[in-house]
């Protein structure tokens, strides 16, 4: 039987995984449905009730790729409640009577080199170890280049001259990714659209900067967020977002010891997953002046129900914006829309007050 796998959708990264799967095992790799209301309906509908909210769309998206004939499932772990989500997953699928194998490459934030080679022997018995490192180092640099440009696109993208140009060009830039054919190919891709992105031509606008912090893969997946940050964007509004992969694959040993450090009136120690680092960047945020601060989870989140109000009293203390958004399935985007609406109309109205006391 040849082997087809499947893995859940998150923002952009699909396309550097399926880049490195392609490369590294002979097996074919299952294009990955967006998100949907019908995949966030069957994975409601097969999940525990008060499980947080990205076990439902993962779960959702694995029902649909097996349906679409996918074989081998990989799940990536992490370092709360999602750390064990393959075990509950694994179950549920099986009692609904697909066959397959699962695949989990993190437990509890954590990864077993070791592991990760023998699950890849399981898929491909002729993986080679040389050709899998070379391959993921050329994905490495894929999703730093991926994710600095990202940063760009954000901070710019809501003062863009002609709509799309900021997502039409990244569309073409993760198509040119895919098809990337060596390191120093990618590099030279890297240059090149890093070069046309600095030449969109933006307004000339006043700029509101808002920092968006939060629980990472209602961060990190649009769908999960209702697209927040373009709905922010088509109100002029600058952003700045600290999770990406690359933060969490490559910084986040070292950065969250910065963070602790900057919330030690708060808290003593780490809380599970991202909560002490939004701790520390709300901290931050207020220190630099920003705007606003969003504060975006799951349902059910714990870790991040913890860190919530003590956020609220950091913003309180530093007299900061802050909206609050807890995301399920039955979140409405309208209202996601007319709260992102009021809060950028407060924060019009908070500078145009500074201006008339400046003034006189």
């Amino acid at each position: 039987m040849n082997k087809i796998i499947a893995f859940p959708q998150v923002g952009d990264y699909a396309y550097p995984i399926t880049y490195l799967l392609k490369h590294i095992v002979r097996a074919e790799t299952l294009y990955i449905p967006h998100i949907s209301s019908e995949t966030i309906e069957l994975g409601s509908r097969y999940s525990p009730d008060f499980v947080c909210t990205p076990f439902k769309y993962t779960l959702g998206t694995f029902i649909e790729c097996l349906e679409l004939g996918a074989n081998v499932l990989i799940q990536l772990g992490g370092g709360c409640r999602y750390g064990y989500y393959h075990e509950l997953q694994k179950e549920i699928l099986k009692n609904l009577n697909y066959h397959f194998t699962y695949i989990n490459l993190v437990t509890e934030g954590k990864t077993d080199i070791k592991k990760i080679i023998k699950q890849f022997k399981k898929i491909d018995p002729k993986f080679s170890i040389l050709k899998g490192l070379y391959y993921l180092f050329i994905t490495k640099n894929m999703v730093k280049y991926m994710d600095e440009i990202d940063e760009y696109i954000r901070y710019n993208i809501g003062f863009e001259q002609e709509k799309n140009s900021f997502l039409n060009l990244k569309k073409e830039m993760l198509n040119s990714f895919s098809k990337t054919k060596g390191y120093f190919s990618l590099k030279r891709k890297y240059r090149y659209y890093k070069n046309k992105f600095k030449n969109i031509k933006l307004k000339n606008e006043p700029r509101f900067q808002v920092g968006i912090i939060g629980e990472l893969y209602t961060v990190m997946e649009p769908s999960a967020n209702y697209e927040l940050e373009l709905e922010l964007a088509s109100h002029g509004i600058a952003i700045k977002r600290y999770t990406n992969a690359t933060y969490l694959l490559f910084e986040k040993k070292k950065k969250v010891k910065k963070y602790l450090k900057k919330a030690k009136d708060y808290i003593k120690y780490k809380m599970g997953a991202d909560a002490a680092d939004n701790i520390g960047r709300c901290i931050e945020l207020c220190e630099e002046k920003f705007d606003g601060v969003i504060h975006i989870k799951s349902s059910f989140c714990t870790p991040e129900i913890g860190a919530s109000l003590i956020i609220k009293k950091i913003c309180q203390k530093y007299d900061m914006p802050l909206l609050e958004f807890s995301f399920d399935t039955n979140t409405s985007k309208v209202g996601m829309k007319t709260r992102c609406e009021a809060f950028v109309d407060m924060i019009e109205m908070r500078k145009e007050n500074e201006k008339v006391l400046f003034r006189n």
